[in-house]
């Protein structure tokens, strides 16, 4: 059995990994470039993203967490599928450059939100002082 450290440090080494790949994707796709549509780029991707849901997997399960009894999981695997989708329309399905910028955007204040969420282990992420009305 793999340490739980050892599991974590992987996990947080393919989110750096994977939000670095998606950026520069995503400029390059902003640039009209065609590199990050080729198949290497996006093998590289998903191969970063596997290690990254099983390593994630994995954390769940060592953790005990279940979605629907920490509501901080539940939260995030659904920041995920938007992710994943804002994600799709910035590197490929925006018409528009515009489109294209906006998705980029949102993708990347999901993953900030997520990452808040993962850290606090609150729905809310980085939210939570206003929510809780901490700080007041």
């Amino acid at each position: 059995m793999l340490p739980y450290a050892l599991i974590k440090s992987v996990h947080h080494l393919t989110i750096g990994l994977s939000l670095t790949l998606f950026v520069w994707r995503w400029i390059g796709v902003l640039r009209g470039e065609r590199w990050p549509m080729t198949r290497p780029a996006r093998q590289s991707s998903v191969a970063i993203d596997v290690v990254l849901l099983c390593a994630g997997a994995t954390l769940w399960a060592l953790g005990d967490w279940h979605p629907w009894h920490n509501p901080w999981l539940g939260a995030k695997l659904l920041l995920l599928v938007l992710y994943v989708l804002a994600g799709s329309w910035a590197l490929k399905r925006a018409q528009t450059q515009t489109g294209r910028v906006m998705s980029g955007l949102v993708a990347l204040g999901i993953a900030a939100h997520m990452v808040g969420t993962a850290l606090l282990h609150h729905p809310a992420g980085w939210w939570l002082p206003l929510v809780t009305g901490a700080g007041t």
